[in-house]
């Protein structure tokens, strides 16, 4: 307090002298304390004359502990105040000795580089995974027997949404009973090791484990209406795989490295890489997608050259094995982030108060009951929940377009990898506007951006599935392609520009906004908004649709129902967006108050 009293001058030479006991204190403390009298004289000649003459190490009538340092290091730093009350005749340089040296704002390049690289490498193998396991899920239940994208929604709620759930009670008692680091293991290998048994031992054998019979019987007993959820049973290791895959998304990628980043990461940190982070991993969305056409490529010369191969499950083996080196590769750098980087303090500055904190144990119901009264979580949830039904809207109604164009899973997969390496290459572009965006304009103007271009393209995209048949002798005279064809390109376009500004844009928001809450918040409160959050936005999407085919008979019939909902939810989103910006701003400032 008597610090901050101090004329701005006084201040900046007062905080930035370090512990030291150097030989040439008593000239330190002499010179200081001078030019404190001579411009606050409230705090006394005596006190002055008695701290200098080292007869006590505080201010008698403040209390206020002062450092000692070198005189040399601290004619340096008064020279640089400029201040009139100190003379600048003396020139010098010295760096301060001690451990009590004070910690710099700015952290040194090598150790920002120490630190942001490995996290960024991480993301990459993350992302890698991610692409491979979403583009892989689609095909093998899109193109299974007696199966399509109407299965899509029933998956997401009664299949995806429950295993959501399920982890998120796990994994709040493994955060209560270890420590983060062998959390993220206990979560990530078990991931890694179904994708490699699926590949070698499950998919080799789907004629002995999944239930035809059972299927063909139930579907002659029972309406046409239940022609998904039986198709759910009869590939019952698909629905499992794309569960896997999904959770992949939400646990990995959103729980579990944003919940780590965000602990070795302060805000500001935060607003310059973030952002750069999803240059690498889009670059790993490039060479993913590229990766799955090579696999394709490979999976028609097999079926030509190689007739006792089955192409498509050999294909698997491949890209999963892919997987897993990733994999390994994520484990790898998250070792050395535990072992190299976080015991570095030049790397963990500000940090340490954070880990300081104590860790609160609650269970389920206690943090679900604590979240629930928390305006800030729910409309952290609220975003993620709105993204989730949004995409998934859009999403299934262009996959059925999709399949429609694309029958073959050959050729279904390919034109996926092509997408996700468009998509790569796209939010590479994003990535560099979106650190623009939020040094310029800020938080609030970055987690508008996303719903703004949903809400446009996912318009376009209706309004051509809507009004396409009247359209068609325009379409095909002037641009020489099918309708059909036109709203597979346009619905890809939209998902491209969709996830693109999630990637460079939703996602930093969303985890920035983590940053200034307390450990228990962060903790829960991501856990609960992003493993149960987007799958419950998903599953929101998912069950409007349900409810729309058995209203109107098709998913075709519900597309209007489904465009006028599509803009209802993303206008709910922006509202929760604007009250967001002002928390979090609020919440920053109270952060950054109590770090003071």
């Amino acid at each position: 307090a008597a610090v901050h009293r101090c004329f701005p001058f006084q201040r900046s030479v007062i905080m930035s002298l370090p512990s030291s006991r150097g030989g040439g204190g008593l000239l330190a403390r002499v010179l200081v304390l001078c030019a404190m009298i001579d411009t606050a004289p409230s705090y006394g000649v005596g006190a002055a004359r008695g701290w200098a003459a080292g007869a006590h190490t505080t201010l008698p009538t403040r209390g206020v502990p002062l450092p000692v340092v070198r005189p040399v290091a601290l004619r340096s730093r008064i020279r640089r105040t400029r201040s009139p009350g100190l003379s600048d005749a003396t020139a010098g340089d010295a760096t301060p000795e001690g451990q009590g040296e004070a910690v710099p704002e700015k952290m040194p390049l090598g150790k920002e580089i120490k630190k942001m690289v490995p996290l960024g490498l991480m993301f990459f193998f993350i992302l890698f995974n991610y692409t491979i396991l979403r583009d892989t899920k689609d095909v093998l239940v899109v193109t299974a027997p007696k199966s399509g994208a109407e299965i899509i929604p029933f998956l997401k709620t009664y299949v995806n949404l429950p295993g959501a759930v399920l982890f998120t009670v796990l994994y709040s008692r493994l955060t209560n009973r270890f420590k983060r680091e062998n959390v993220f293991y206990i979560c990530i290998v078990p991931f890694i090791a179904f994708f490699f048994l699926f590949a070698f031992l499950i998919y080799p054998n789907q004629a002995f484990l999944h239930p035809n019979g059972l299927a063909d019987m139930l579907a002659a007993a029972l309406p046409a209406g239940f022609a998904a959820p039986i198709g759910i049973l009869r590939n019952w290791t698909y629905a499992l795989f794309y569960v896997m895959a999904e959770l992949w998304g939400s646990v990995v990628v959103s729980l579990l490295f944003w919940g780590f980043a965000n602990e070795v990461t302060t805000v500001s940190e935060a607003k310059k890489y973030y952002p750069l982070f999803g240059l690498g991993a889009n670059v790993a969305l490039i060479f993913s997608g590229q990766f799955v056409r090579y696999i394709s490529g490979l999976r028609r010369v097999w079926a030509v050259s190689a007739a006792h191969i089955d192409p498509w499950g050999r294909s698997l083996q491949y890209l999963m094995s892919g997987v897993v080196v990733s994999g390994l590769g994520i484990l790898g750098l998250f070792r050395f982030i535990q072992t190299r980087v976080m015991t570095d303090p030049g790397c963990m500055r500000g940090q340490m108060a954070k880990k300081a904190k104590t860790k609160t144990q609650m269970g389920i119901r206690e943090s679900a009951k604590y979240l629930a009264q928390s305006k800030y979580i729910r409309n952290l949830a609220l975003l993620v929940i709105a993204y989730g039904m949004s995409i998934n809207i859009v999403e299934v109604s262009w996959k059925a377009k999709l399949k429609e164009a694309f029958p073959n899973p050959n050729d279904y997969s390919e034109f996926m990898g092509m997408f996700s390496s468009v998509t790569g290459a796209v939010t590479l572009v994003m990535m560099l506007i979106g650190q623009r965006v939020f040094k310029v304009f800020g938080w609030g103007v970055a987690a508008l951006t996303t719903p703004t271009v949903l809400l446009a393209t996912g318009g376009l995209f209706f309004g051509l599935t809507l009004f396409g048949p009247q359209l068609e002798p325009w379409i095909v005279g002037t641009l020489g392609v099918t309708p059909l064809m036109l709203a597979v390109f346009v619905g890809a376009a939209q998902n491209i520009l969709s996830k693109s500004t999630k990637y460079s844009l939703f996602d930093p928001c969303k985890e920035m906004a983590y940053i200034p809450l307390d450990p228990e918040s962060k903790t829960k409160g991501k856990a609960a908004v992003d493993v149960i959050g987007n799958p419950m936005g998903k599953s929101g999407g998912s069950l409007i649709q349900q409810g729309l085919i058995f209203a109107c008979g098709s998913l075709a019939a519900s597309t209007p129902y489904l465009a006028g909902i599509l803009i209802a939810v993303i206008l709910v989103w922006i509202r929760a967006a604007r009250s967001l910006n002002v928390q979090f701003n609020e919440a920053m400032v109270a952060d950054s108050a109590g770090a003071m």
